[in-house]
């Protein structure tokens, strides 16, 4: 029940998501996006900027990324915890480009897109089904683990905070998808070391 439980909260969170790009997509992009210099007046960008799309093509590309990993979540069956630590990843994600400080403004969902990826292979390499005879699962999240790792040391994420790709419209910001897999492996992980602590207890 539990497993089911997150899986379905992970959909929910994920439609959210894309809703909240779609409908602020017809929004001033100002109004919503991340900006450092904001962060202790309007504190809330930390949460809004993942609804901020600078063109089109941005939009479309990152609510089919969002439709993977809600699939990614749901077929791994998560349990509540790792919906949790990827709710937790949503504000962290965008404080960490606070590392970044060449990067005024940054809107989009793919830095947290990143975080959810983390917290899910997080739950597939160290999780409690990860130990038990579902080997191929944990084969599976080892596999993408190092192709998220690749990709995120190919991004060059300590480089120029803005980054001009030959087939994308607008400047990426690689920093932003370090920072999300960062935050969601991080929450995924102290979370799932607390459950483990406390089932240890339990146990005594």
């Amino acid at each position: 029940m539990k497993l089911a439980w997150g899986s379905w909260g992970w959909l929910g969170l994920s439609a959210i998501l894309a809703l909240g790009a779609l409908l602020v997509w017809t929004q001033a992009t100002e109004r919503w996006d991340w900006q450092p210099a904001l962060l202790w007046p309007e504190p809330w960008r930390a949460c809004t900027a993942v609804f901020v799309h600078w063109s089109r093509q941005h939009l479309l590309a990152n609510l089919g990324a969002c439709a993977v990993v809600a699939w990614f979540g749901w077929a791994a069956r998560v349990p509540p915890r790792a919906l949790l630590a990827y709710a937790l990843a949503w504000p962290l994600t965008q404080w960490g480009l606070l590392l970044q400080p060449g990067l005024l403004h940054y809107g989009g969902l793919s830095g947290y897109l990143h975080a959810g990826v983390a917290v899910v292979l997080v739950e597939l390499v160290c999780g409690p089904g990860a130990r038990s005879t579902n080997t191929r699962q944990r084969r599976v999240g080892l596999a993408v683990t190092l192709g998220l790792i690749i990709k995120l040391i190919s991004e060059d994420p300590w480089g120029p905070p803005l980054r001009q790709l030959a087939d994308w419209d607008i400047a990426v910001a690689p920093f932003a998808h370090l920072s999300g897999a960062v935050a969601g492996a991080l929450c995924a992980g102290l979370l799932l070391l607390f459950t483990q602590a406390n089932q240890r207890r339990r146990a005594r």
